[in-house]
Formats: C-alpha cells, structure tokens, sequence
C-alpha cells in the first residue's frame, strides 16, 4: 500500500517525528511511505489545513495513494477539509482505539491526526501504536464482528452518498481557486512523487498543464 504523509505549515516543525514514527512501522509491513511535505516550518511551500484536504483529495482519487495520513493542531481541520472532497473517508484519530476502530468499521482511506493537542511526552509511542493499528492486518473486519455486515453495508450507503453529493475530482481542481491549486501542488517533491504514481492521466494532465 501506498501511504502518503502530508504535514500542515502550523506543525512542520514536528514533521521528522511523524514521519520517522510512520515509517518505522508502515515499511517494515511491506507499505511505501511518500512524505509530501511540509518538511520543516522554513519551506517555500506552505500547506493549510485546507490544501491539507485538497492534497488529500488528489492523490486519493489520482491513485497516486492508497491511504493518506494527515493532520493539524487539533487534527479537525484537515479531517473536515479532507472529507469535503469526492471519494475521501477521513477519520479523526487520536490513540490506537480510535485508529483500530475506524480501521475496522469505517474502513476509511484518510486519518487526520493532533499534533498539537495532547502532543506531550511519549508522542511518538502514541504515533507508533496509532499506525500499528491501522497498518498491520487487514482492515473492514468489523469490530465487534457480530456487526460486521451491517457496518459493511452502511460503508456502501455512505459511499454512494458521497458518490452522489461530490463532484468528480477534476472538476473540483477545474473549479476550484487555481491559486489555491497552485499552492497546494507546489511542494518540491510533489512531482516527483506524483507524477511516478499517478493512475489517472486526465488528473496528471491538468495539473502538468497548471504548472507549465
């Protein structure tokens, strides 16, 4: 599986901490980590929570990513961003409970975690255990597993909710502020590690044709 990591501009500075917690845990489990930025609080690209989701939103229906971690100060922000876009299901994680829940009855595809709040001693425990959960084993079991068909039945109903009130991805980024746009896929390692996964040519084209 493909994670990627996108780290917004208020905790940049914690951005060696997440990213070394999730890749000790997610590789040696046969997952690539692809770390979007920011990667420290002086980069020239500056990532909101907003564009947090809006990133989110593109390499989740790009198929340049599997799973998308994420997060802000308290974590809300770039859940709510991430969820206003087409086929994300973005989960507020805050210890390994919430990350093995939503892993096995939301079977989303997107946490947003709290980098500020509550982000004290043994943070990087914290960090560990949370993917531990998410990443090792298979995910959408059902917890308890008496309700596992209910719960995957109302992940179908929910998709096609989403389904039916989201427009498809490109033409969110036709539409959206192309400021905006710009901002967010400016990261220096954006190309180079979008364009190389990339599923979608409709998506790669536009967004190579904005920043020709």
């Amino acid at each position: 599986m493909k994670i990627a990591l996108i780290i917004e501009n208020s905790q940049a500075a914690k951005a060696s901490i997440v990213h070394e917690s999730l890749t000790s845990v997610a590789v040696p489990l046969g997952h690539e980590v692809h770390h979007y930025g920011m990667y420290t609080p002086e980069d020239k690209a500056s990532l909101t929570y907003v564009m947090n989701g809006l990133l989110t939103g593109i390499l989740l229906n790009s198929g340049a990513a599997d799973f998308v971690v994420t997060g802000c100060g308290t974590g809300m922000g770039s859940m709510l961003a991430a969820n206003s876009m087409p086929g994300v299901f973005c989960g507020l994680v805050i210890d390994p409970t919430d990350a093995f829940l939503f892993g096995q009855i939301n079977d989303g595809n997107a946490i947003s975690m709290p980098y500020s709040k509550g982000f004290g001693w043994a943070a990087e425990l914290n960090l560990q255990d949370v993917y531990a959960k998410l990443f090792d084993g298979e995910r959408g079991l059902g917890y308890p597993k008496e309700r596992a068909a209910i719960m995957k039945t109302n992940r179908g109903i929910l998709k096609g909710l989403k389904d039916a009130s989201c427009r498809d991805m490109l033409t969110v980024l036709k539409t959206v502020d192309q400021d905006l746009l710009k901002a967010t896929i400016a990261g220096e390692k954006f190309a180079e590690l979008f364009y190389a996964n990339c599923k979608d040519d409709a998506i790669a084209d536009y967004l190579r044709g904005l920043t020709a």
